[in-house]
């Protein structure tokens, strides 16, 4: 069986923003694979895609800082015409990436108990992001 989807996730200010369960119900035929692959492609250059803990609120606060420290606004930057957020979003997205694959198991993705997957907000205003969602596997 073959699926895709495309959504579109609501504008989030900048940030890391758990997104596992808005891309579960866009795709509830995951409950009918025994086993497969969900491959979730964001349509953007300055967002990104993540899995990591989905339980502790201060991860999501520690990325943002990190993140920030790696790829911060004020160096001599080139490409400045959307702003002094834009570029870096750039460098974020390119380090972080455009995507994640998630095994299916028995109707169910197969996260571990503390993963979700993020959206990667990098821009102050970056307005709603596009995602692909591509189911592919075996029903029972």
């Amino acid at each position: 069986m073959w699926i895709q989807r495309s959504i579109a996730l609501p504008a989030a200010r900048r940030g890391f923003h758990l997104i596992t369960r808005s891309i579960t119900d866009a795709v509830p035929e995951i409950a009918q694979m025994q086993i497969g692959l969900m491959h979730v492609f964001i349509q953007h250059t300055s967002a990104s895609l993540t899995i990591n803990e989905n339980a502790d609120p201060d991860v999501r606060i520690d990325f943002e800082t990190a993140m920030n420290h790696a790829v911060p606004e004020t160096l001599d930057y080139v490409h400045t015409l959307e702003g002094p957020d834009d570029m870096p979003a750039h460098v974020k997205a390119s380090m972080m990436g455009t995507s994640v694959t998630v095994p299916i198991t028995n109707g169910r993705l197969a996260l571990g108990t503390w993963q979700g997957i993020y959206l990667c907000e990098h821009r102050n205003r970056g307005g709603s992001r596009r995602v692909v969602i591509t189911l592919n596997g075996e029903t029972a």
